[in-house]
């Protein structure tokens, strides 16, 4: 142990509450069990409102409205529904893959194979709410109102999925480096 290097806790409670420094306590195999635990949980949040959403846009063609929709709704319909079919499938592979690999001693892999496909279904999910969004305001509110509330949604969805963790991410690494 270096000069400059803290103590290791001495008890569970001890142990740092952030990512990096509980990263540079933990030996390569519990990172990647942490890793791997953290993506389960937070698929399961994803899953739970892709699955809802997905199950409610399934429903929508079989109601008597559906048939007064015009060619555009009809094609907006279509492409959520394709959306939200792919990011139902991105969200729940990590699980898929879980199962082939279990017992691989590839768990550094499955880890980061879950990340990116994690990362790439919350952009089809958004994308999804959005266009599911665009039907539900074009059908409710005259002319344009419906594009501009959806842009703004979609705006916030990229702030705040996207634009705050990568601000965030490099304030850390900004303060890290002073």
């Amino acid at each position: 142990m270096a000069v400059t290097d803290p103590p290791a806790p001495t008890i569970a409670s001890e142990v740092p509450e952030t990512g990096d420094a509980q990263e540079n306590s933990e030996a390569p195999r519990e990172q990647a069990n942490r890793r791997w635990n953290e993506i389960l949980q937070e698929t399961r949040v994803a899953q739970t409102g892709v699955q809802i959403l997905f199950g409610f846009l399934l429903s929508v063609a079989f109601t008597p409205g559906f048939r007064d929709l015009g060619t555009i709704d009809r094609t907006i319909y279509v492409v959520t529904v394709v959306l939200g079919a792919a990011a139902t499938g991105s969200l729940i592979a990590p699980v898929s893959i879980h199962r082939f690999l279990v017992g691989q001693r590839m768990k550094d892999e499955l880890v980061e194979t879950a990340h990116r496909l994690m990362m790439f279904g919350m952009v089809l999910l958004a994308l999804t709410i959005g266009a599911t969004l665009l039907l539900i305001l074009r059908v409710v509110l005259p002319g344009l109102i419906a594009e501009f509330l959806v842009a703004g949604v979609m705006l916030y969805f990229a702030l705040c999925w996207y634009a705050l963790p990568l601000w965030l991410r490099h304030r850390a690494a900004r303060d890290e480096n002073a």
